[in-house]
């Protein structure tokens, strides 16, 4: 049965309030063609059938004992799965997310952006389903049951990251060696956190100490699109999803939340990224 969207927000609840949650048999996705950006480290794992996705514009395709990885802030489109497609899935707070990175001693976490999915064997797919497992059990008491409960569960996340980055040794090694998608890796971690403070190219392409010609050309050539079209993009998932989320705001106060000074410049650029306006896209929410 194909989730819905109740089933959807109770899951997210349930990171917000336990740092961590785990699902382990989920049947098919619970929306699709809609472009979803998280705060949260989201890990699937494939158990049976196949799937296809966007991930920063990029295609990629599930199939089991595929690990796939969507890192907080960035964009996953589902597309499409077969009927038998089934998977396990932790959600990963982003506190959690921040301790983690100043408590183990790798942070070579762009990785998970150049080769967002990787395939394990029967028995690291295994391992990977206990180590979710003690996760979730973890999580499920209290503070009051667990008084560390918190430790805990960064102590347990960092074992699993070691776990992942020696599955992922071979696959790292060709991640190392591609200068176009490192610089697009850092482009997008730029866009992420820069987007409300600039959208224009040479801003990303100066933060990365580059010609704008350069940055252009190395950024289509990891991509497939140009910069521009790139933060484009990003900039318009994030309109949606906040018009979407944000049902009693303006649409002014949209555009100062994403970062634009004047509205007008906000109705025209959301227009010239979709063809619709802005209040349009309201409007169809509500039908």
């Amino acid at each position: 049965m194909q989730p819905t969207k109740s089933t959807w927000n109770r899951q997210i609840m349930a990171v917000e309030q336990q740092g961590v949650s785990v699902e382990r048999e989920v049947h098919r996705f619970a929306r699709y063609d809609v472009d979803l950006v998280f705060p949260y480290i989201i890990l699937t794992l494939c158990l049976r059938g196949t799937a296809r996705a966007l991930y920063d514009m990029r295609e990629v395709t599930h199939r089991p004992n595929d690990l796939a990885f969507i890192m907080p802030g960035h964009i996953m489109r589902p597309l499409e799965c077969s009927e038998d497609y089934t998977y396990a899935r932790l959600f990963v707070s982003s506190q959690l997310f921040s301790d983690l990175r100043m408590y183990t001693f790798s942070h070579d976490y762009d990785k998970f952006n150049y080769a967002p999915i990787c395939t394990l064997t029967d028995e690291q797919a295994q391992r990977l389903l206990v180590f979710m497992e003690q996760l979730g059990v973890i999580a499920g008491h209290t503070d009051e049951e667990l008084p560390h409960r918190y430790q805990a569960l960064l102590a347990q996340l960092s074992v699993g990251y070691e776990m992942l980055n020696f599955y992922r040794r071979e696959q790292d090694k060709q991640w190392a060696q591609s200068r176009h998608m490192d610089l697009f890796n850092r482009f997008c971690e730029l866009v992420v956190e820069h987007y409300r403070e600039s959208k224009e190219i040479q801003f990303y392409a100066a933060q990365l100490r580059l010609t704008p010609k350069y940055f252009s050309k190395s950024i289509r050539a990891a991509a497939g699109i140009s910069p521009g079209e790139w933060i484009e993009q990003y900039v318009v998932t994030q309109a949606k999803r906040l018009i979407e989320n944000y049902p009693h705001h303006t649409l002014k106060e949209i555009a100062f939340m994403l970062g634009f000074n004047e509205p007008s410049s906000f109705y025209r650029y959301f227009k010239h990224a979709t063809g619709i306006t802005a209040k349009q896209f309201r409007d169809s929410l509500k039908a």
